[in-house]
């Protein structure tokens, strides 16, 4: 997205603020915007922000539970997808589903970096894997349930794919969102979680997949596939960090009956016991 189109950053650094800081570096106004498509000084910039996402998918990896500056790194890169996040809420209007939404995303590289610290199955991994899907499906749950104004492109996703009319789109979505936020809550329920993280995994794949369903076309230069595909490849933590839990939840459930099969072995006597049972008997 960096390298190929435009990041959001613009309604960030399009500022009187951003320019005083040019003008001090020495940078006059025709070099800071640019005179043709793409050569200003800020664009160019912006585009080498690409290199710093490439060196962190590269550490996803690479690292290692030894590798501290690496996971520093990630959390780093954890950073850069908050800033990226934020530009789009502040694009949004300052809408606070757009960027609870994100929280998936956001928490991704932090949460390799507690599997790796802690491990996969610790506690504190498990938490932050439950908190960044609560976000998610919260943020979307706004949106969907009509609290906040519900974004276009999701009618246009469930008309398109499904072949329906707006007020089924409507209907569906109010659905999603009333669904969006049971999950929520469910995931707190022992008997409920590994149903709930079930439905979010199937549920953020179909949300995630709906943008290259809806949007390709075997008219458009290559297939709409510049376009949508980077916008499913974004969304993958939507369904993957339920799918995390599903499997953990689901290996914890089949390992409780087996430990509690298990017969419980009695301490093996020693000659040092035998003497003192038979101590006792005699007197």
């Amino acid at each position: 997205m960096h390298y190929y189109w435009e990041a959001p950053y613009g309604v960030l650094l399009w500022q009187d603020a951003t320019y005083d800081f040019a003008e001090w570096l020495g940078v006059s106004w025709d070099e800071f915007v640019g005179t043709g498509a793409d050569d200003g000084w800020l664009q160019t910039w912006l585009s080498r922000i690409t290199w710093l996402y490439v060196g962190c998918t590269i550490l996803t990896l690479t690292v290692r539970r030894q590798s501290k500056f690496q996971m520093i790194a990630l959390v780093g890169g954890c950073g850069l997808l908050t800033v990226l996040s934020y530009a789009k809420y502040v694009g949004a209007q300052r809408q606070l589903p757009m960027f609870v939404e994100h929280g998936g995303q956001m928490l991704a590289p932090v949460l390799l970096v507690l599997a790796l610290k802690f491990g996969a199955r610790h506690r504190v991994t498990m938490v932050a894997a439950m908190v960044a899907m609560i976000m998610t499906f919260a943020g979307h749950g706004c949106y969907a349930i009509g609290w906040w104004p519900t974004p276009s492109t999701f009618y246009g996703m469930i008309s398109v794919s499904l072949g329906v009319e707006y007020e089924t789109a409507n209907t569906m979505l109010r659905t999603a969102g009333v669904l969006d936020f049971a999950v929520c809550f469910a995931i707190f329920v022992p008997a409920l979680r590994i149903w709930a993280a079930g439905y979010a995994t199937v549920w953020g794949f179909l949300t995630a997949t709906a943008r290259p369903v809806a949007g390709m076309s075997m008219s458009l230069n290559y297939w709409g596939a510049d376009q949508f595909l980077h916008e499913a490849v974004l969304r993958a933590p939507h369904f993957l960090i339920p799918l995390y839990l599903v499997v953990l939840w689901h290996r914890q459930k089949s390992a409780a009956p087996a430990e509690s099969a298990e017969p419980s072995k009695q301490p093996a006597t020693t000659s040092a016991d035998h003497a003192a049972m038979a101590i006792e008997f005699t007197s």
